[in-house]
């Protein structure tokens, strides 16, 4: 057999689409998902519980009251186009249907969460007052880690970024995104958490409205912030958290003061704690200046209080010590006379005379010795002499 050109063998494909009857002008029925408008066209899919289908419709007014999530029912035709081997489901009307299936889950577990408490305003943390490091759960390889980053350091550079990467949809992406929350949640080194990532349809955001993000989320002990899609886009994680960012570079502008803005709060503070320091050291100045005049005014008062009984009592101590002064001097006067008349000097001036020998005083006649010289006293001299003759006299 001979090999077929990719453009026959697309040529054949949209043939057999064409040529079957039974494939055209037919209804389906699913979930409307990743719409995507151009100039012309929207392109979207349908999908139920298993399967997915590629739409395009041309008539752009169909999509006027659709949203992602809608359950609607669509007429149309498929189509194969040749030059891109592309298939399209081209969708010429559009019937809302009821809820998706996304959005009804959606909406059972908000319900479910919102009995259990997990959206009360009493469990929402405050922002801390100073956030050195911000733990961040997203992909490492899309641009909203680097949205944080710059909006972050463009605000404060001194601020740190830790980045847990995880998936952000897909099979496993909402196992992930919650494990990354429970270990910012312990760990220490980090004042707040932001939880994000950038816009998508539902079902791109719907790890976000599980359970187990949202459990993770109501358990952490750090303030956390979500910024999840769009602002247009709402999760349930959104609801949960202790703060919702419109977007991830919202909640990196949230959670950072900005360094000029600190410069000039610094210098506000550093300017009143001055006009404030100078007003107390005045107060107290004047305070001190008063206090001072007043005791200054108390103490020559005192003063002026103590003059006259100073005054008496100095004059009255003057009199006691002058009166015991003059009767020392009288005491003395006595013990000089006393002491006077027992002075050897004043006896001998009366016309006695101290004689020694040897020494030795001489108080009668037997006690001297011959033949050795005798030393008279008297009150202005001395005389030496010699025995010649001694004679006792007997006492009757």
């Amino acid at each position: 057999m001979n090999a077929l050109s990719v453009t026959k063998f697309n040529s054949i494909v949209r043939d057999i689409f064409n040529s079957e009857e039974l494939l055209h002008n037919i209804s389906i029925v699913g979930e409307v998902f990743g719409v995507s408008r151009a100039k012309t066209a929207i392109y979207f899919s349908l999908k139920d519980e298993e399967s997915s289908l590629p739409c395009l419709t041309f008539n752009l007014s169909l999509f006027d009251n659709i949203k992602e999530g809608d359950m609607v029912t669509i007429q149309g035709s498929p189509n194969y186009y040749v030059k891109s081997g592309r298939f399209n489901f081209v969708t010429y009307s559009i019937v809302p249907s009821g809820l998706g299936l996304l959005y009804q889950k959606f909406v059972e577990l908000k319900n479910k969460l919102e009995q259990e408490g997990l959206f009360s305003q009493e469990h929402k943390k405050v922002m801390p007052k100073s956030i050195k490091r911000i733990g961040v759960v997203t992909s490492k390889d899309g641009a909203v880690v680097q949205d944080i980053k710059n909006v972050a350091w463009r605000r404060n550079p001194s601020v740190d970024i830790v980045l847990y990467p995880c998936k952000v949809q897909g099979n496993g992406a909402e196992k992930e995104i919650a494990e990354g929350i429970d270990f910012f949640s312990n760990y220490d080194k980090v004042d707040a958490v932001i939880v994000a990532r950038g816009g998508g349809s539902m079902e791109d955001l719907s790890a976000y409205n599980t359970e187990i993000v949202a459990r993770a989320t109501y358990n952490c002990n750090k303030f956390l912030v979500s910024a999840v899609g769009h602002e247009v886009d709402f999760t349930i994680i959104d609801f949960v958290s202790d703060l919702r960012a419109p977007t991830p570079s919202a909640a990196a502008e949230l959670l950072t003061e900005d360094r000029q803005k600190e410069k000039i709060n610094f210098k506000h503070i550093l300017n009143k704690l001055t006009r404030d320091l100078e007003n107390y050291i005045g107060d107290k100045l004047e305070e001190y200046n008063d206090l001072t005049a007043y005791l200054m005014t108390r103490c020559e008062d005192y003063v002026e209080d103590k003059k006259e009984p100073l005054k008496f009592n100095a004059s009255k101590l003057s009199y006691i010590i002058e009166k015991l002064c003059m009767q020392e001097e009288h005491n003395l006067k006595l013990k000089q006379s006393m002491l006077d008349g027992l002075n050897p000097k004043r006896i001998l001036e009366r016309g006695y005379a101290k004689v020694e020998q040897g020494g030795e005083a001489i108080n009668d006649a037997k006690s001297v010795l011959e033949n050795m010289p005798l030393e008279v006293n008297f009150y202005d001299g001395q005389v030496t002499t010699s025995v010649t003759k001694k004679t006792i006299f007997e006492r009757k």
